[in-house]
């Protein structure tokens, strides 16, 4: 068996219905089964990155789902699973919660780190966004919307709500590491519909108190 560390469940976040744009997204940068759009998915970060490995054996195991992304970090661990059957997916989490021996209210609640919308971007500024960007691209003029999530899953969640509510660009999702990020373009109007779905969608994630770290410098 060997020695196994004390997991952390840092996100754990379902996604009912995956929006086109998003599905791509990840269909673009991931290493795995590729999801395409209106697949349900899951998306689970641990602590110690290394134990991933376990979850997704487990998850493999239990219920006939796929993994698009297995991230391992020194840090943290990501998987994302999905499949068309939302009942497979949802048992597939249920027997990763089984296997830490906690349920989902042991995950951290997301916190909203950077939330900023820039209009009338330049198209200086869109051309270096662009060339950073693995989804759609932003042209000038356009409205920039800017998220900062901790922990970092919690920017899938943010990313397939924003696209649900409003016509924007999704130009970039990161869901591991210290922080994740959310970039997306459109109308002044479509981002502000857009951030407000994004950040409706997070403040409804219940879980562990999750506050910032006091600063003592």
């Amino acid at each position: 068996m060997g020695t196994q560390p004390a997991i952390d469940l840092r996100t754990y976040v379902y996604v009912d219905v995956l929006q086109p744009q998003l599905a791509s997204f990840l269909a673009t940068v991931s290493k795995g089964y590729l999801p395409i759009e209106e697949q349900a998915s899951l998306f689970i970060e641990v602590q110690p990155g290394i134990s991933i490995n376990r979850l997704t054996d487990v998850a493999l195991k239990a219920a006939d789902v796929r993994p698009g992304m297995q991230i391992v970090e020194r840090a943290f661990g990501v998987l994302e699973i999905h499949s068309f059957n939302q009942s497979e997916v949802r048992a597939a989490g249920e027997a990763m919660l089984d296997h830490l021996g906690v349920d989902e209210q042991a995950r951290l609640k997301p916190r909203v780190v950077t939330s900023e919308i820039i209009t009338g971007t330049s198209p200086y500024q869109t051309m270096l966004i662009n060339r950073m960007r693995h989804g759609d691209a932003i042209l000038k003029g356009q409205a920039l919307y800017i998220l900062e999530t901790h922990p970092a899953g919690y920017a899938i969640l943010a990313a397939n709500e924003a696209e649900k509510r409003s016509p924007i660009r999704l130009l970039e999702v990161v869901t591991f590491g210290a922080y994740g990020r959310l970039y997306l373009a459109g109308g002044d109007e479509e981002i502000k519909e857009a951030a407000a779905a994004a950040e409706q969608a997070l403040a409804g994630i219940t879980g562990r108190p999750n506050e910032a770290p006091v600063d003592v410098g």
